[in-house]
């Protein structure tokens, strides 16, 4: 029987795996005593929304802040997608449960989050989006869902005076996710911005620990 848990976080626009790190030292129940944490860092590439600068980004963002109806750059999200799908493989292969797999991700890493973990064909333990947005909207990537992954759960926490990824784009996740056929814990956070805190992240905690499946 597999054993132990594996947890990829996904960072947001211009940042890095590394710098997301300490996070992993909040998750202390001894149920995570066995879990394997990656935090990749995005490529570094040009990106529409600051002018074509290059920064460290999973695909294109075409217009800051983000809302409901932003436009979404679906070739170079499907490619972020198959990177990650990678990483999950490799973890399969060493002998995980898909159900002890868990993606979680920040702004851009959260919509990255939801794309992989709808796209993945197998059911996974969780996907949990952190001020984030859907990321694609045509029909031809929505009917590449299976029902496996139909069944994975989603987390969706977003902050409501968030002005980089407005609350707008966060609120339209749960009623697409329920479009797909797909249930959605969503909670918002009156006062936060864009940006992380820690009842968010004890939240987490406690959800993927709910999760996790026994080895025994």
């Amino acid at each position: 029987m597999a054993s132990g848990s594996f947890i990829l976080w996904l960072h947001g626009l211009g940042d890095s795996g590394p710098a997301n790190e300490p996070i992993k030292s909040l998750f202390t129940s001894p149920q995570f005593a066995n879990t394997r944490w990656s935090f990749p860092s995005a490529p570094s590439q040009p990106v529409t929304c600051n002018y074509g600068a290059l920064m460290p980004s999973w695909f294109d963002i075409h217009e800051i802040p983000v809302t409901a109806n932003s436009p979404v750059d679906e070739s170079s999200l499907l490619k972020a997608v198959q990177s990650v799908h990678s990483l999950i493989d490799k973890e399969l292969a060493a002998g995980i449960d898909p159900k002890n797999v868990f993606l979680c991700g920040f702004s851009q890493g959260g919509a990255l989050t939801l794309a992989s973990v709808l796209l993945y064909p197998k059911t996974l333990g969780g996907g949990a989006v952190f001020s984030g947005w859907v990321p694609f909207n045509s029909s031809s990537i929505i009917e590449r869902i299976t029902p496996e992954a139909k069944r994975t759960p989603i987390l969706w926490s977003h902050g409501i005076a968030d002005g980089t990824v407005l609350f707008e784009a966060g609120q339209a996740g749960p009623p697409f996710l329920q479009h797909v056929g797909m249930n959605c814990e969503f909670k918002a956070y009156p006062g936060l911005a864009h940006s992380l805190n820690s009842q968010e992240l004890q939240h987490l905690e406690s959800w993927i620990k709910s999760r996790l499946q026994s080895s025994s």
